[in-house]
């Protein structure tokens, strides 16, 4: 919990409660359904939370922003972010109901009221909203082709509706054709540890 208070110090109780609170729902619903490596279990607040919320240092969601999460697995990004940001909506998928059920059960348990999740393949989804984000499920175009149907063009924050990609490692084949529509932020810029090292944000303005 430390590792957040260090780079978000001007939390809310309320989120500083349910920040506190998720480490242990985590390592509760991990005992039952393995979403998250043994390994990483005990560093969640930096490899799981905390890299989420990198994406809140490239952008801070309006009121009223619609986010979705496209293969969530346990609720990452997209249940760190919801804390963050009570205002915007976030609805996360992942085609294994074993993982929708970890999210339901996190963000029930949190009292996420803006929060929603559903089993089902992205490809299924015909709505539309501000921003898709996800954490390195696939190669970058293949992400792009899957969900760039669901973005739609009016846009109500300081960067353009798109793409916010978690991503780590050499990457830079998979952007070049996007040209001055991909934006890198590394990770690193805004976090030290050496786990961020080759950590990166890609925005893509659709």
């Amino acid at each position: 919990m430390d590792v957040l208070l260090k780079y978000f110090p001007n939390l809310q109780a309320g989120q500083k409660e349910q920040f506190e609170q998720l480490g242990g729902l985590y390592a509760e619903w991990n005992e039952k359904i393995n979403v998250i490596s043994r390994k990483d279990i005990s560093e969640i607040y930096e490899r799981h939370i905390l890299h989420s919320l990198a994406i809140a240092k490239v952008i801070l969601f309006n009121p009223g922003t619609n986010i979705l999460d496209v293969g969530t697995g346990g609720g990452f990004p997209g249940i760190p972010l919801a804390i963050l940001f009570p205002e915007a909506t976030f609805h996360l998928v992942d085609s294994i109901g074993k993982k929708i059920k970890v999210v339901k059960g996190v963000s029930s348990s949190l009292g996420l009221s803006n929060v929603t999740a559903e089993q089902t393949r992205v490809e299924a989804i015909k709505t539309t909203f501000d921003f898709v984000i996800s954490r390195a499920v696939t190669a970058f175009p293949k992400f792009v082709g899957w969900v760039q149907q669901n973005i739609h063009a009016r846009y109500k924050n300081s960067l353009p509706n798109g793409i916010l990609y978690l991503k780590g490692g050499d990457f830079e084949n998979e952007i070049s054709r996007y040209g001055k529509r991909a934006m890198v932020y590394p990770i690193s810029d805004f976090f030290e540890e050496p786990f961020f090292e080759t950590k990166k944000v890609i925005h893509l303005s659709l």
